[in-house]
C-alpha cells in the first residue's frame, strides 16, 4: 500500500525500477493479492525469506537482498516502513556504498520493546533520504541529529493508496454487506506477537470482544498465524463475533469505512481510520502515529479492558469526528516523493 503510489509516480516520470518482494509476508491472502488489487506488476525479485525469529528474517533478507543490489547496481534503493526488511536492506545498501532512501521515516514509539523501533531508528540513521508522513517526524529526525537536508515533509503515501481505491471500494460494499448479512457492525484486526500470541494477553482480549459483540456484531478477518495458534478457542465465541478469512485491500477498506467502530493494533489502520473518520481503538499502550490521537480518531487502550469497554460503547453513541485532517493527508505524498527523487 505504500510502494504502490511511489511505483506509479516514479514511472510516470520515466525512471526505471526494479520491485523487490523480500518475502516476509509470505501468506498469499496476506501478500500475493495486493499486487493485482493496487495496480502493481509482478516483482522483478521474490527473495522468499518466509518465517522465522526476527534475527532469522533480518539475516536472511540481508544475504539474499545482496545479491540483488551487487547485480543492478541501482542508483538508490527505497525501503518502507518499519518491518525487518526495512531496516535490512538499508543495512546492505550503505555498506556497498547505495544510497538509501526511507517512506515513512520518523515514527517514533519511544518504545524499545517493540521489534518495529528497533527497525525504525536503524533506518533512519543509514538513510539518505527520509520522507516523512507527519511533521512530529521531522521533530523526532531533528532530535537524533540527522541533518534537516536529508529530511522531506512529503505526507502520508498509504492515504494516497486509500484516496486512489475508494471509489472501488464504495462499489464494492453493498456486495459485502450483502454476503455477512449485516447493517451495523464493528471490524477488528489484531496481528502483533505481543498481542496474539501470549495466552495471557489473548484470551482476556478475546472474552473482553465476544462480550461487546453482543453490543455490535463485530467482523473479525483472523490472520493465518492466529487462526492457527487458537483455532479452537476461537471456534468457541457467539456467532456475533463473526470469524473471516484476510481480505484483500479494497474489501477491508469497504469495510473499515462502514464499521462504526474498528478495534486494531495496527499502525497503518491508525492512519486510516483517521482519514476515513471512523473511530478507532488501538490495543497498544502507545503509538509511533500520535497525529492519529490529537487529530484523528484514535484512542489508546493498551489492555484496560474496562477502557476498552467505555471507549466501545462511546463510539456507539457519540458523534463522528468531522476535524481537519493531518497536514499533506491529501493523496498527493508520492508525486512529491518523485519531485524529490528526480532532484
Amino acid at each position: 500500500m505504500k510502494a504502490a503510489p511511489v511505483y506509479k509516480a516514479l514511472s510516470a516520470k520515466g525512471h526505471r525500477q526494479t520491485l523487490v518482494h523480500t518475502g516476509q509476508h509470505y501468506d498469499p491472502q496476506m501478500s500475493d493479492v495486493f499486487f493485482p488489487q493496487l495496480g502493481m506488476p509482478e516483482p522483478d525479485d521474490n527473495l522468499n525469506v518466509g518465517s522465522g525469529s526476527h534475527a532469522q528474517q533480518t539475516a536472511a533478507v540481508i544475504c539474499r537482498f545482496e545479491h540483488v543490489v551487487q547485480e543492478r547496481r541501482p542508483d538508490l534503493v527505497l525501503v518502507y516502513g518499519d518491518v525487518n526488511s526495512t531496516a535490512a536492506a538499508a543495512l546492505v545498501c550503505v555498506k556497498i556504498g547505495i544510497r538509501v532512501g526511507h517512506v515513512e521515516a520518523g515514527l517514533r514509539s519511544f518504545d524499545r520493546s517493540m521489534p518495529e523501533e528497533i527497525n525504525r531508528l536503524v533506518t533512519d540513521q543509514l538513510s539518505d533520504l527520509l520522507f516523512t508522513s507527519s511533521e512530529d517526524g521531522d521533530v523526532n529526525l531533528a532530535r537524533e541529529g540527522i541533518y534537516k537536508e536529508k529530511v522531506h515533509f512529503v505526507g502520508n503515501v498509504m492515504i494516497d493508496t486509500l484516496v486512489r481505491l475508494l471509489p472501488e471500494a464504495d462499489e464494492t460494499y453493498p456486495y459485502l454487506k450483502k454476503e455477512l448479512s449485516l447493517e451495523s457492525f464493528g471490524l477488528i484486526t489484531l496481528h502483533r506477537p505481543s498481542n496474539v500470541d501470549d495466552e495471557a494477553v489473548f484470551l482476556p482480549m478475546l472474552d473482553v470482544l465476544d462480550q461487546l459483540s453482543h453490543e455490535l456484531p463485530l467482523v473479525f478477518p483472523v490472520h493465518p498465524r492466529t487462526r492457527n495458534k487458537w483455532a479452537s478457542r476461537l471456534q468457541n465465541c457467539n456467532p456475533n463475533l463473526r470469524m473471516i478469512q484476510p481480505l484483500g485491500y479494497v474489501h477491508f477498506l469497504a469495510l473499515q469505512k462502514h464499521a462504526k467502530v474498528v478495534i486494531t493494533d495496527s499502525g497503518g489502520i491508525q492512519e486510516e481510520s483517521t482519514y476515513l473518520r471512523v473511530p478507532c481503538l488501538t490495543l497498544r499502550e502507545n503509538t509511533e502515529r500520535p497525529v492519529t490521537i490529537s487529530m484523528g480518531t484514535n484512542v489508546l487502550i493498551g489492555r484496560n479492558w474496562d477502557l476498552l469497554r467505555e471507549a466501545f460503547s462511546r463510539s456507539l453513541s457519540a458523534p463522528r469526528k468531522n476535524g481537519p485532517l493531518p497536514p499533506l493527508w491529501d493523496g498527493r505524498a508520492a508525486l512529491r516523493i518523485a519531485e524529490v527523487l528526480s532532484r
